[in-house]
C-alpha cells in the first residue's frame, strides 16, 4: 500500500512489522526540547515545529532523515550507578535535597526518568572501605548476609524504586572483587585471580547475594560476571583471561543460578572497555555450552571510544544483548564542573553505542559529594549531581541534561528506529516509543548553529540546531 511505512525487525530472532501512515507521524506538531550552551536551556520546551510537504531536499541542505519502518533492538533502560557513595552522600544531604534529588532522576514525569541502575557486590572504590558479606574461610558461607548495605545503599535503592516505580526500574549487580581469601594474592585489591579452589563457592556468593537483597525487597534483575577483568586496580579487581570467564560461566556460575532457581538472572560478560569488547565476546560465545547462559555484553568507555566494536559483536552475534554499563568523566576538580565538555562526551558516546546496537546505558555514580567522592583510595571523579554535604547545595552538571535529553523521552521498550544524518556536524539517533511517539536525538558538537531539515517521508520540519548543543524532537504518535 503506498504512504505506508513497512518494515521487518529480524535482530535478536525477532520479527515485528510497522505499517503505520507517514502522515500519522506528520499530521501534528512537533515539540522540541534543548540543552546549549551559554543559552541557559537545560532541557528546556523551546516550542513546536510543523511538516510541510517536501519533495527531494537539495544536495547542500542538511537533513536528518528519520524512519519509522526500519526498527532495531529494544531499549531496557537507561540510567546510573547505585553505590554506596551516592547513598552515603544522599543521607548526609538535608531531607529537602534528598527529595530533589529522588525526583530530579527517578520521577518520569517531573525528572529524567532514570529506569536503570547497577549496584555492587561487596565493596568496589566507590565504598568508604573494604568489605565483604562473609567471614575469612567461609567456604560453605553460612555467615553470608548484607548487613553493611543496610545503612545506607540498600534504604537508597528502596527510595529509587517507590520514586521510578518498581515496575518501571532494572537493577543489575557487578562484583569488584571476591573476598581476599579467594584470591591468590590474599588482597580485594591489585588485581589477582580467584582461586580454582574458589570457584564454586564464589559463584554461590551471588545467588547469595541476589536472594539477600530479594529479601529486603529489592529485585536484581541481572549480573555481570566481573567488573572489569583485565585491569588491575588499586582498588578492589580480580583478573580473569577470556577462556578464565568462559569457563568460570559454563562450569559454575550458570548452573548454580540453575540450581538455585535463579536461571532467569541475566548474566553479562566482559563489563570492561570497547577495546577488547569483540575478543572477549568471541571466545565466550563461540562455546554453546557458555553462550547459553549470557544474554549480553557489557562495556565500558574509558580506553577510546572503539564505536565501531560495539557494532562488530552485534553483527557477529545479533542474539547477544548489548549494555553499557559505566562511564564517567574525571579526575574530579570542582573548578571544571561547569566544562561543556563533560556532557558532550556523554551525548557522543550514547548516539554511536545506541547506533550500533546498545539495549541500555548506564553511568557511573548517580551522586558524589564536593570532593568527588566517597572513595576510599582517593579516585575521585565526577557524577552528573554533586551533592555538597558541608552546605546541603547540590550542583547539576550539564551532563545530568545530556543524558536527561535520552532518558526522559527514551522509555523502556522503545524500538530504535533509522535516522541518518547528511552531515557530519550533526549526531543523531531516533527512538519508537510503546505509546507510538518518535524520539529523535540530534547533536551539534561544532561551534556554530546548524539549521537543517528533520525529514519523514516526503515531508520535512525545519529546524536549527544551536552552536555546542543537545536537542530531542518529539514527535507524536498516530491518533487514535
Amino acid at each position: 500500500m503506498p504512504g505506508l511505512f513497512a518494515g521487518v525487525n529480524m535482530l535478536a530472532g525477532e520479527l515485528e512489522v510497522n505499517q503505520t501512515p507517514v502522515a500519522d507521524f506528520t499530521a501534528r506538531p512537533v515539540t522540541v526540547y534543548v540543552t546549549a550552551k551559554d543559552t541557559g536551556q537545560q532541557l528546556a520546551k523551546t516550542g513546536e515545529l510543523y511538516f510541510v510537504d517536501l519533495s527531494q531536499p537539495g544536495e547542500k541542505q542538511q537533513i536528518v532523515f528519520v524512519d519509522p519502518a526500519k526498527t532495531f533492538q529494544t531499549v531496557v533502560g537507561i540510567g546510573g550507578a547505585l553505590t554506596d557513595a551516592a547513598a552515603e552522600t544522599f543521607y548526609k544531604l538535608p531531607t529537602d535535597a534528598q527529595q530533589e534529588i529522588l525526583t530530579a532522576y527517578f520521577d518520569p514525569q517531573k525528572g529524567i526518568g532514570y529506569s536503570l541502575g547497577r549496584t555492587h557486590i561487596n565493596s568496589c572504590d566507590f565504598s568508604s572501605d573494604s568489605y565483604t558479606y562473609v567471614t575469612n574461610g567461609d567456604v560453605m558461607l553460612a555467615s553470608f548476609n548484607v548487613s553493611h548495605d543496610l545503612k545506607y545503599r540498600i534504604p537508597f535503592i528502596k527510595e529509587v524504586l517507590a520514586t521510578a516505580g518498581r515496575k518501571n526500574f532494572t537493577l543489575f549487580a557487578s562484583p569488584w572483587s571476591p573476598p581476599a581469601w579467594m584470591k591468590d594474592n590474599d588482597s580485594m585489591l591489585h588485581g589477582g585471580k580467584l582461586k580454582p579452589e574458589y570457584y564454586a563457592s564464589w559463584a554461590s556468593y551471588y545467588a547469595k547475594f541476589i536472594d539477600a537483597y530479594q529479601e529486603q525487597g529489592v529485585p536484581i534483575w541481572g549480573l555481570t560476571v566481573q567488573n572489569e577483568p583485565m585491569a588491575v586496580q588499586t582498588w578492589e579487581s580480580c583478573n580473569y583471561t577470556a577462556a578464565e570467564e568462559r569457563d568460570f560461566v559454563k562450569n559454575y556460575l550458570g548452573p548454580t543460578l540453575a540450581k538455585e532457581g535463579l536461571g532467569d538472572e541475566k548474566i553479562m560478560i566482559w563489563d570492561h572497555n570497547r577495546n577488547f569488547m569483540y575478543q572477549r565476546a568471541e571466545v565466550v560465545l563461540d562455546d554453546p555450552k557458555a553462550a547459553q547462559y549470557v544474554w549480553g555484553v557489557a562495556f565500558h568507555w574509558y580506553v577510546g571510544n572503539n564505536f565501531e566494536n560495539v557494532k562488530l559483536v552485534q553483527e557477529a552475534f545479533p542474539k547477544t544483548h548489548l549494555m553499557f554499563t559505566e562511564g564517567c568523566n574525571g579526575p574530579f576538580n570542582m573548578a571544571q564542573i561547569n566544562d561543556w565538555k563533560w556532557g558532550e562526551n556523554y551525548g557522543e558516546s550514547m548516539i554511536h553505542d545506541f547506533n550500533n546496537g546498545a539495549v541500555g546505558w548506564t553511568d557511573w555514580n548517580v551522586l558524589l559529594d564536593q570532593e568527588g567522592g566517597p572513595n576510599h583510595i582517593t579516585n575521585f571523579c565526577f557524577a552528573p549531581i554533586i551533592g555538597d554535604t558541608k552546605t546541603g547545595e547540590l550542583h547539576y552538571m550539564n551532563s545530568y541534561y545530556y543524558i536527561g535529553q535520552f532518558s526522559r523521552f527514551i522509555r523502556p521498550g522503545a524500538r530504535r528506529i533509522i535516522s541518518s544524518s547528511t552531515t557530519d556536524s550533526l549526531l543523531t539517533t531516533a527512538f519508537l516509543n510503546k505509546d507510538g511517539r518518535i524520539a529523535v536525538i540530534v547533536m551539534n558538537p561544532t561551534g556554530t548553529d546548524q539549521p537543517f531539515n528533520l525529514q519523514l517521508g516526503n515531508r520535512a520540519a525545519k529546524a536549527d540546531s544551536p552552536a555546542h548543543s543537545i536537542m530531542t524532537f518529539v514527535i507524536p504518535g498516530p491518533v487514535e
